[in-house]
């Protein structure tokens, strides 16, 4: 790649490429909480940006709505009910990080020899307009092949039970012996 073709685009992609990559490396190694999930912030809204770039402001809007406007504000609301906002997490020991070093470098070799040798099923329909908002919830809430009714709806119920889970921590109304 020539530096004098490099585009306006190219620019801004490496940019928020760069912004993830170290956003998530701070997100993961940061010792305080809320730390962390700044970092994080910074990691959605460049995946956000990424959508933009991409032209699928669908996703760029569902991207900032539901992750940094739901799920980030409360993860930040959880951290402030279960814990002090200075304190610092416990140093993990050798074993810990040995074992969570390898483990993430095997998961990347996973994952570029999955993207080196294998096929996506819809690669040849990529193209750069915006898909139809119908077919993107014919895709997420139909039963066919390669839709995703069943995990959307596994999901829900997750989501309910840990906010479920989460009110009883927070009201302190948990079963307690006589």
């Amino acid at each position: 790649m020539d530096i004098a073709s490099i585009t306006a685009s190219q620019v801004i992609f490496f940019i928020l490429a760069a912004v993830i990559l170290a956003g998530s490396v701070m997100t993961v190694v940061s010792r305080k909480l809320l730390h962390a999930a700044v970092y994080l912030l910074f990691v959605l809204l460049a995946t956000a940006g990424i959508y933009f770039l991409l032209n699928y402001h669908f996703l760029a809007a569902v991207q900032i709505s539901v992750y940094i406007g739901g799920i980030l504000v409360l993860l930040v609301f959880s951290i402030y009910l279960t814990s002090q906002v200075g304190e610092k997490m416990d140093e993990p020991g050798i074993v810990k990080k040995t074992v969570t070093m390898l483990i993430s470098m095997g998961g990347a070799v996973f994952c570029f020899w999955v993207l080196c040798t294998g096929q996506f099923p819809y690669a040849d329909q990529i193209h750069l307009n915006e898909i139809d908002m119908h077919a993107i919830g014919q895709s997420l809430l139909g039963t066919e092949r390669y839709q995703y009714l069943l995990p959307f709806e596994a999901i829900s119920v997750l989501l309910l039970a840990c906010i479920i889970g989460g009110i009883l921590i927070a009201t302190g109304n948990t079963k307690k012996e006589d």
